[in-house]
């Protein structure tokens, strides 16, 4: 462990929906601006850097109630009672599940107790709030393009059994494009199973458990499709499996081109896996920035903050990441 302290100087958030985070996120610049005047002022930057941010991550620039989901300001309609069709989605009242079949689509402000089932490229998921109790709450159909799931609720009904099992998921595994951002998502087995695309600054936090459950914060089965995670607060209660895994289901497979960097990550049996777990090959695998809570275990997760991450992949960087508690880094 190096004994380096580090300033987390956050990406700036794409809707800032409280004077607080606009001020957090002011006082992050001034610290990053601190440490790298470090070597002729150690004891400012020293002062500038902010720990034990878990209680309100808001305040420390990171995703958490105040700045994700849909905001409070908008009166969503209910799906089917007040709206039960737009151009390109409709609702099944057979399967009971909202079907998107429109390329372009755009569902906003709707609040949909059930499946939203995406079947079309281009569709745009914004300030809807999504509960459901079963396997999905929003899955992507095979081929789909350019989805865009944003500032939204997703969640199960409740921490047991009325969890959703993946809150996002790409089922065939073949989407591309899908940009997840600014969502608060709660109550899963997993949040987001996705191998490509973006994932910024979501709330993923409180997951629900059934017995027998492998719980997930972000999912990726493991591909050489580049996949961005950036900026979000994952927060994985339980003892077990993961804030973020990027690893394969099998062995033989590459894992590659994945970045996770500046996010908030606490808890899991480790918090990440890092695509090396069957002795795969990785590269580029790029972990960096990242700030590791200790609200639920001292060293983040169960069994420690990483599992699984190989130092020795080509272009696989593992820098900067840092304890809440202390501000210092440490490696894997």
């Amino acid at each position: 462990m190096t004994a380096t302290q580090v300033t987390k100087t956050p990406s700036t958030r794409r809707r800032a929906r409280t004077l607080a985070a606009a001020t957090a996120a002011t006082a992050a610049t001034l610290a990053g601006l601190a440490l790298a005047l470090g070597a002729l002022a150690p004891t400012a930057a020293l002062a500038a850097t902010k720990t034990n941010c878990a209680a309100t991550p808001s305040a420390c620039g990171y995703p958490d109630a105040t700045n994700t989901g849909v905001p409070s300001t908008i009166k969503l309609l209910t799906v089917p009672t007040q709206v039960s069709s737009g151009p390109g989605w409709a609702y099944n009242a057979t399967d009971q599940y909202v079907n998107v079949t429109g390329n372009g689509a755009n569902l906003t402000g709707l609040y949909i107790p059930y499946q939203l089932n995406i079947a079309a490229s281009n569709v745009t998921v914004n300030d809807d709030e999504i509960v459901t109790n079963g396997d999905f709450g929003v899955s992507l159909g095979n081929n789909v393009s350019g989805v865009t799931i944003e500032n939204s609720t997703i969640a199960g009904q409740n921490a047991t059994t009325g969890r959703v099992s993946y809150a996002i998921d790409d089922v065939y595994g073949t989407s591309t494009g899908t940009d997840v951002q600014g969502n608060n998502i709660s109550d899963f087995r997993t949040a987001v199973a996705l191998s490509t695309g973006q994932i910024t600054g979501n709330y993923i936090h409180n997951p629900g458990y059934i017995s027998g459950d492998h719980t997930n914060g972000i999912f990726d089965a493991g591909s050489t499709q580049p996949l961005t995670i950036n900026d979000n607060t994952i927060f994985n209660s339980l003892g077990q499996t993961d804030a973020i895994s990027l690893d394969a289901s099998a062995s033989g497979q590459t894992v590659a081109n994945k970045t996770v960097t500046n996010n908030f990550l606490a808890g899991g049996g480790y918090t990440i896996y890092g695509g090396d777990s069957l002795s795969n090959t990785t590269s580029n695998i790029v972990i960096t920035g990242n700030r590791f809570g200790g609200q639920y275990y001292s060293t983040s997760g169960q069994y420690g903050p990483d599992a699984y991450y190989s130092t020795t992949g080509s272009g696989n960087t593992w820098s900067n990441n840092f304890w809440d508690t202390t501000g210092v880094t440490f490696t894997p």
